[in-house]
């Protein structure tokens, strides 16, 4: 509970057997989240045993892709302060309280990976995928004539219910670049909003795309013409 408002966290899971309990115990021991969402995306094996021995509500989507897991997990959120984070050991609680203070005052909290002092040993965060969602974040800055952004692909984020229900109606992407859509969302919807930084940490376990430097490119590429198509888009009332 955060100012009398009930806080949900939403974990979409595919590869995070071996990290995701630990992951639940660390945002539930903040004391703020009242309830976490676990969202199996045709999870590995072994997935759904780790999360029921938490108090994690486990619920399952089908059609494969990060977008269509979050969506279901927004779905399925309670709360009046929806967090999206993921179960990978790449982010840690504590910085829920980051997003919820800056809650008071705006409508999306998004978080940036590219600060360096809080990018840990070993993170995933090298020359490409830094300064290549620096470029994508700034592009959408300068298209958009919009606040400061340094980061296009960190999903740990918050939104509050009254921006989500105005969003959730336009989303139309299924896959990894869903995060980028609802970026350019609650700019088109003029949702108050900015970025903050958050400690980035190694990846327990390995990532479906991340690490992959042809899909990573291939990401980025499909994300600059998301950028752009979005630009000229009219978005559903």
């Amino acid at each position: 509970m955060w100012k009398n408002k009930k806080v949900s966290v939403v974990f979409p899971t595919y590869n995070e057997k071996d990290s995701i309990k630990t992951a639940i115990e660390d945002f539930f021991s903040q004391g703020y989240v009242d309830e976490i969402i676990v969202v199996n995306n045709n999870a590995a094996e072994g997935t759904s045993e780790e999360v029921a021995k938490t108090k994690a509500k486990e619920v399952f989507e089908k059609k494969q892709g990060y977008g269509f897991s979050i969506r279901k997990g927004l779905e399925e959120a309670k709360g009046d302060l929806i967090i999206v984070s993921e179960p990978d050991g790449t982010y840690i609680g504590r910085d829920v309280i980051k997003l919820l203070a800056y809650s008071e005052d705006l409508d999306v909290v998004f978080g940036t990976r590219t600060s360096k002092n809080l990018i840990w040993e070993g993170a995933n965060m090298g020359f490409f995928i830094k300064w290549g969602n620096v470029f994508m974040a700034k592009l959408i800055e300068i298209l958009y004539n919009t606040t400061t952004l340094s980061d296009v692909g960190c999903t740990m984020r918050l939104i509050n219910r009254k921006a989500l229900k105005k969003m959730q109606r336009q989303f139309t992407i299924g896959t990894s670049h869903f995060g980028v859509e609802m970026m350019l969302l609650a700019i088109k919807n003029k949702a108050r909003f900015m970025q903050i930084p958050l400690n980035y940490k190694e990846r327990v376990g390995k990532s479906s795309v991340m690490g992959n430097k042809l899909k990573e490119l291939y990401l980025g590429i499909i994300m600059i013409l998301l950028i752009l198509r979005y630009r000229f888009k009219r978005l559903k009332k």
